[in-house]
């Protein structure tokens, strides 16, 4: 590193955590003013109970919430121009995204369209779009269901086009949450297989933050802390959920989500494409393709493997051993160890390979990744 470069450290937004936070969002918003609320949710949690409390709740205190859910499970552009059709025919004046990253990364899309009309892609941080980003945007909370994407303290959305299937992302600090509202208690319904991929959603934003290439040792504290964590309370979350095992992984989600602003790389670019062209679950996608993606970085890296393995509580320290751990827990709470069992075929690998190599997070991997390098790694994990 060199001292005499200057770099630039973000830490996100206020973060109300803890069992039963979610009850403070009534009084928050009436202290702010706000009434009309558009609650940007996806079909499965709409129907949820807790979903239909935290709606009562606001309405019991003489608010108009509009609800939009419908929405993809991976998403699209055409979700966002939907839900600002809500926002504009309803008389809106805050948003509040419940849900997963699905439906947190939409409803910040939305948050960003109300007051950014040319066409949603032209926002696009990978071709610098964040230069017109400029107008205010309305008043955003979040409040996670899930302890996996950490979307909540995020400042981007990814975004793909409906007919390509390219993501795109979407970025700006305006489109950080005012504040958001941490409830692990909203996890604890969560089915096992949904807590085990997003769960190892969280667990590689921080192994890949931690080896990222750009210079950022916060984050990299806090990615170390963040699978330590995860080490401590996954398979419990998963197996034997409880308040403590759900607390460390909504704590760990998030923490991988601020450690990400350093970087991600080539197990994402390995995930994305298998979400956009085959309607994979991310955290699944990345899940699967985690062992692969470590193996691929550990020559060279050696140093960095040693300290995920300590923060780990592994015995030994070496990359060969944080890969066993890996495949270990994936095997121990119901994760496939091929991509073949999620439904990829030979047939697939080209266009996914075309994809990957197009993907904007392997540039911040610790090497490069080559379109034969994507082809190579799919092949081995197929």
């Amino acid at each position: 590193m060199d001292l005499y470069q200057i770099v630039q450290f973000n830490i996100p937004t206020t973060i109300r955590f803890g069992c039963g936070a979610v009850k403070e969002l009534p009084a928050y918003l009436q202290s702010n003013g706000l009434q009309r609320p558009l609650v940007v949710t996806d079909p499965i949690i709409a129907q949820l109970p807790f979903f239909k409390e935290i709606i009562d709740d606001l309405q019991s205190r003489g608010m108009s919430v509009e609800v939009f859910c419908d929405t993809h499970k991976n998403p699209v552009k055409s979700d966002v121009y939907k839900g600002t059709e809500v926002w504009d025919n309803t008389n809106r004046d805050s948003i509040i995204g419940i849900g997963g990253g699905a439906a947190l990364d939409i409803a910040r899309a939305i948050t960003l369209r109300v007051n950014h009309r040319e066409d949603l892609f032209k926002y696009d941080d990978l071709i610098g779009g964040d230069i017109y980003v400029t107008n205010e945007v309305p008043h955003f909370i979040t409040i996670p269901t899930t302890a996996g994407t950490g979307s909540e303290v995020g400042r981007s959305a990814i975004i793909a086009d409906d007919e390509t299937h390219q993501k795109r992302i979407l970025f700006s600090p305006k489109l950080m949450a005012k504040v958001v509202f941490a409830d692990p208690l909203l996890t604890m319904g969560l089915p096992p297989a949904v807590t085990a991929a997003t769960g190892m959603d969280a667990l590689t934003h921080n192994m890949e933050a931690f080896l990222a290439k750009n210079y950022n040792p916060i984050c990299d504290g806090i990615a170390l802390e963040g699978m330590r964590l995860i080490a401590q309370s996954l398979e419990d979350a998963v197996l034997r959920p409880d308040e403590a095992s759900r607390s460390k992984m909504l704590l760990a989600s998030m923490m991988g989500a601020i450690a990400f602003q350093k970087g991600l790389g080539v197990v994402h670019s390995l995930a994305h494409p298998l979400s956009s062209l085959l309607d994979t679950h991310h955290g699944l996608a990345n899940a699967v393709n985690l062992p692969y993606g470590l193996a691929f970085n550990v020559d060279g890296h050696e140093e960095r493997f040693v300290r995920m393995a300590h923060s780990l509580g592994l015995a030994e320290a070496s990359g060969e051993a944080v890969i066993r751990y890996v495949v270990g827990l994936n095997e121990r709470i119901g994760i496939p160890y091929r991509l073949r069992d999620i439904g990829v075929k030979e047939e697939h690998l080209d266009t996914l390979a075309d994809l990957a190599e197009a993907d904007f997070a392997h540039p911040n991997n610790p090497k490069p990744v080559s379109r034969d390098d994507f082809r190579k790694l799919y092949q081995k994990a197929l």
